[in-house]
């Protein structure tokens, strides 16, 4: 940092870093302010926020005014690995804070300890759950996580306390969730308990990759059965059942249609890049098939089946193409997760892939999912405003889901997106080379 000024003293150098930490937060304050301020909503801004300087000042600025070429390669991004986990903590500080100062006395809705005890059984609900299912039976060891998911489901009610929303968006919300918790777990706590230092080369990064799919997996599933035991909770205890939400058969029928449709859609265009990988049999093998013929019609049915679970699961959250497109890029990220990563492995009789080797063997299935989530949301979008277009109030229904476009734009949805895009660039950059 003191290069900037044509200086080697440490002290020019903070002053300097500190006074560029400053006028980075100016942006996100400028960037905030037209957001809805509390600390949960921001916090994913932050993030995302942190990332995107870490590309813009450390890969391409820096270089620049220090008068280094810039190469923008693999090589000098793992060389600045310990810079962008410092962006990440920057970004995260930085909203936390700006939220705390920008209180106007409203504070967020109370928390009760039966919402507390709601995260305790959504942790406890996951961590069984991953243990049994691919741990015990898989080979992986996941003796940590229950310990680590009691943390993370009593912080998540404390951290979005308040927020009602839908399976689909909890989903992704926790999957960055979990992200958070592995930077602060296991690339800084743990570190500094065991070797009192931090673990933030790439070398040591990469091996701690192995948690990170757990980490995406247990905050993923915190935050939806969260929700799930929610809307348990207030089924059970509503009076006036026409205050319950039911669909008309024929609707359901619709939205089921319209996921299968927009899953074939996608399911082709991710199919390319199976068959020039060469996975397309593997993919025939879950059946006991063999052959691209027998893979291709597989991956299609699998396709069809996770467009349905989207439709269902985020049916009335894509209020335009862009909201279609970030979802579906969610989604389609947090199925190479537990997808391509966990659950075909397991399948095939094979413990999960969740060492630095194999996650970054995958990333052409990365690059293949984030394609069919793309592919899947914007026609899932398409086909359902033919329907039922949010733009035209015509009733109450149509006014209040205008109003929700609004919500989620004001809210965190446009950061999960923008995240999950920024980590899944960051990907290679922490596994390559192996």
């Amino acid at each position: 940092m003191a290069a900037l000024v044509r200086s080697d003293s440490t002290w020019v150098g903070l002053a300097l870093h500190l006074a560029i930490a400053a006028l980075v937060g100016t942006g996100f304050g400028l960037l905030a302010a037209h957001q809805r301020i509390r600390s949960s909503e921001l916090l994913f801004w932050g993030l995302a926020y942190g990332v995107f300087w870490w590309f813009l000042g450390t890969l391409t600025l820096l270089p620049l005014l220090t008068g280094t070429p810039l190469t923008w390669s693999l090589e000098a991004a793992q060389a600045a690995v310990p810079s962008l986990l410092g962006h990440l903590y920057y970004g995260a500080v930085t909203a936390v804070a700006f939220a705390l100062l920008h209180r106007d006395g409203q504070g967020d809705d109370h928390l009760r300890p039966r919402t507390l005890l709601r995260g305790l059984l959504s942790a406890l609900i996951v961590a069984c759950f991953l243990v049994l299912a691919f741990g015990v039976g898989a080979g992986a060891r996941l003796g940590w996580l229950p310990a680590v998911a009691v943390c993370m489901g009593i912080c998540y009610p404390v951290v979005f306390t308040g927020r009602t929303e839908g399976t689909g968006p909890a989903l992704v919300r926790g999957t960055a969730y979990g992200f958070l918790w592995w930077i602060v777990v296991s690339l800084t706590f743990t570190p500094l308990m065991d070797e009192g230092a931090l673990g933030w080369d790439q070398t040591t990064v990469a091996a701690a990759m192995t948690r990170l799919p757990p980490y995406l997996l247990a905050g993923a599933g915190i935050a939806a059965v969260f929700g799930l035991l929610g809307s348990l909770s207030r089924g059970l205890l509503v009076d006036d059942v026409r205050l319950l939400h039911h669909e008309t058969s024929t609707r359901g029928l619709r939205v089921v249609g319209y996921g299968a449709v927009s899953g074939l859609l996608g399911g082709i265009v991710f199919g390319v890049v199976w068959y020039a990988v060469d996975v397309l049999p593997t993919v025939a093998g879950l059946v006991g098939a063999r052959g691209v013929v027998a893979g291709w019609l597989v991956h299609l049915v699998i396709a069809q089946i996770i467009g349905v679970s989207y439709a269902v699961l985020f049916r009335g959250r894509s209020y335009d193409l862009t909201s279609g497109i970030g979802w579906g890029l969610s989604y389609g990220f947090f199925w190479w997760t537990f997808g391509a990563l966990t659950l075909l492995p397991v399948l095939l009789g094979l413990p999960p892939r969740w060492n630095a080797t194999a996650i970054a063997a995958a990333f052409s299935g990365l690059i293949g999912h984030l394609a069919y989530g793309a592919a899947l949301g914007a026609t899932y979008a398409r086909l359902e405003h033919r329907h039922n277009p949010w733009w035209i109030a015509r009733s109450r229904a149509e006014a209040a889901r205008a109003t929700a476009r609004r919500e989620q734009i004001l809210g965190s949805a446009p950061a999960l997106w923008i995240l999950t895009v920024l980590i899944s660039l960051t990907i290679p950059v922490l596994v390559g080379g192996l």
